[in-house]
């Protein structure tokens, strides 16, 4: 696949702004956003057609009393103990969905781990290892981001640890 870094024209987002200042390579992804979709992430994975291994949610969680982004992927959920773990803490829990809309500036279905208002410490699910390339939001509902895990990881000062947990087929 070739990449290449894309310069962005009006509508940017802060994190392809982020992304075009750093000269990073990345690739914008678009499409037509369902608000009535049960799942933000699923919904991208199914419009563009890849994996929902390679598509990674962002949350924001509450470690400790401190916000903490976790990028996971869209297969499968966060493991909040191993969240903590990874960032040296004790208990983590879902951020108030408000306070993390204030603290990121963007709106849920559309936080960045990229060009937040806050930046907040990250940790990126290690299984995006073994991706060359993993989507991410692009700051907007709609809008994806493809770039390297390494080219995330050194953007967002993110420790790579295994805080995603896999959904079993049976939802057990």
């Amino acid at each position: 696949m070739a990449k290449k870094a894309k310069k962005q024209q009006a509508g940017g987002t802060p994190a392809t702004v982020a992304l075009t200042a750093a000269g990073a390579d990345f690739t914008v992804h678009s499409y037509d956003h369902d608000p009535a979709h049960p799942s933000y992430g699923e919904e991208a994975a199914e419009a563009m057609g890849v994996s929902p291994d390679r598509v990674f949610k962002t949350l924001v969680a509450d470690v400790d009393g401190s916000l903490t982004v976790a990028v996971v992927p869209v297969s499968g959920s966060l493991d909040l103990k191993a969240l903590a773990a990874a960032v040296g803490g004790k208990r983590a829990t879902m951020a108030d969905p408000a306070l993390a809309e204030r603290t990121t500036g963007y709106v849920r279905g559309g936080i960045s781990p990229l060009g937040q208002r806050k930046k907040l410490p990250t940790v990126l699910d290690d299984s995006a290892r073994s991706h060359e390339t993993i989507r991410v939001s692009a700051g907007r509902r709609g809008m994806e981001v493809e770039l390297a895990p390494a080219t995330l990881a050194a953007l967002t000062g993110a420790t790579m640890a295994p805080v995603g947990r896999t959904s079993s087929p049976s939802g057990v």
